[in-house]
């Protein structure tokens, strides 16, 4: 009788834990954000074909984008955990560095870079 509680309780352990597992993937899931905007020239006109680079601070992590014909660019799956620096390249021209902060609760985040001419 003893060995069958036991197994009872270690069924009913393992259920209990399966289940915290996926609520917690299902939550964790939910909670990243994306960051989106457009590259302009110093002439305000979007640019294609820049290359967006988007730097995780805290592994070092590099992800790039290249801008569509309407100079838009589209990360997404960011932790809202992590700051996050971008900056955009084109023909030797460079955008100024922006950051993504972890204290930015925005789970959307709009970034336009603006392209400065090549000294």
């Amino acid at each position: 009788m003893r060995k069958m509680w036991l197994v009872l309780a270690a069924v009913l352990l393992l259920v209990c834990a399966a289940a915290a597992f996926a609520q917690g993937k299902k939550k964790k899931e939910g909670q990243d954000r994306s960051v989106q905007g457009v590259v302009t020239s110093a002439a305000d006109q979007p640019v294609a074909l820049a290359v967006v680079q988007l730097k995780n601070t805290k592994n070092l992590q590099i992800r790039s984008f290249v801008t569509k014909e309407d100079g838009t660019y589209y990360f997404h799956g960011l932790s809202p955990d992590v700051d996050y620096e971008l900056r955009a390249d084109f023909q030797g021209a460079s955008s100024a560095s922006k950051t993504v902060s972890s204290f930015d609760s925005r789970k959307d985040v709009i970034l336009n870079l603006k392209l400065n001419p090549k000294k």
